[in-house]
């Protein structure tokens, strides 16, 4: 059961983008075992479970305690995706503003685990801005919904599940995919769910261990890549949006195609629309707030264990 909260826990960061999952597993003492669970998962695992050796391969694989940590996991993501749905189409400007807060503050947070900066560490922190930023002028507000690209989603998407500091809702929201998949959470839609999920547990399985090779030769270097992803992907979650291009969904409605963030004194004039400016800054400092709080959380932890 206590496992199962934890779980309950990460699944509520992964739906917020900008807090990780990865930070609360961290933070509830559940890290290195989730880690090292995920890093078992390997074909000489399912050739004892071919062969019939079932209590073998379930003890070799942790399976009580990845179970009770997803069904946590799972649960969180279903129970909450109509809460966001909901914020997002009815406070779209307070919900964007307090993403902004949260990411706008992760990033700094990640730079104080770099010890050294070298110009390899600078070259990756701008190298991350500025793919990250192409990629929010460039994606569509909607992007493919073919199987085979919501299998790519779950595979990039899950590995921010073991790297604290980056979400799995940021990684949606950079490429598109986070309000769809909410959808097919609402919905139940089946074959999304399922071909989402397993490019998940593909993705966990195949990255978990080229990720650790990563932050373990070369940690500075890629963790400023990360955060350079979060500061280029600032523009994808601006709240002030004027759509520049229109297009027909599978349901013949007329949705947004492509947009760009205008200045909130332009919103009014573009729009339409009041641009709620004070509302605004006061859900991004609540992001920001939030954040701090956590990693405050988690410094208190560390240092209570450690004494």
């Amino acid at each position: 059961m206590v496992l199962y909260l934890k779980g309950l826990a990460m699944g509520t960061a992964d739906v917020i983008p900008g807090v990780s999952g990865g930070t609360i597993a961290f933070i509830t003492g559940i890290y290195d075992e989730l880690i090292g669970s995920i890093r078992s998962i390997n074909l000489q695992l399912f050739k004892k479970l071919l062969s019939g050796k079932i209590r073998e391969f379930w003890k070799d694989l942790n399976g009580n305690f990845l179970l009770s940590v997803l069904a946590g996991v799972a649960t969180s993501l279903i129970s909450l995706a109509s809460l966001m749905s909901w914020l997002l189409s009815t406070y779209p400007i307070q919900v964007w503003s307090f993403f902004f807060g949260l990411i706008l503050v992760s990033a700094p947070m990640i730079f104080r685990d770099i010890p050294k900066w070298t110009l390899g560490v600078y070259g990756s922190l701008v190298l991350g801005i500025i793919i990250a930023y192409v990629i929010t002028v460039m994606t569509p507000t909607e992007t493919p919904t073919h199987l085979l690209f919501i299998f790519f989603c779950g595979a990039l998407a899950i590995c921010a599940m073991i790297l604290p500091g980056i979400s799995g809702a940021f990684i949606l929201l950079l490429i598109g995919k986070y309000q769809y998949m909410i959808d097919a959470l609402i919905s139940l839609n089946l074959p999304v769910i399922l071909v989402f999920v397993a490019g998940c547990a593909i993705g966990l399985t195949a990255f978990s261990h080229f990720l650790n090779w990563l932050l373990t030769g070369y940690r500075s270097a890629t963790l400023a890549l990360l955060a350079g992803f979060m500061l280029g992907s600032l523009n994808k979650v601006w709240p002030w949006k004027q759509v520049t291009e229109w297009r027909l969904n599978h349901d013949g409605q007329q949705v947004p195609a492509f947009d760009r963030s205008v200045w909130p004194w332009n919103y009014v004039e573009l729009t339409g629309n009041e641009p709620q400016l004070l509302q605004a800054i006061l859900f991004c400092l609540f992001g920001i707030f939030l954040v701090v709080g956590i990693e405050k959380f988690a410094a208190f932890l560390r240092t209570k264990t450690q004494a």
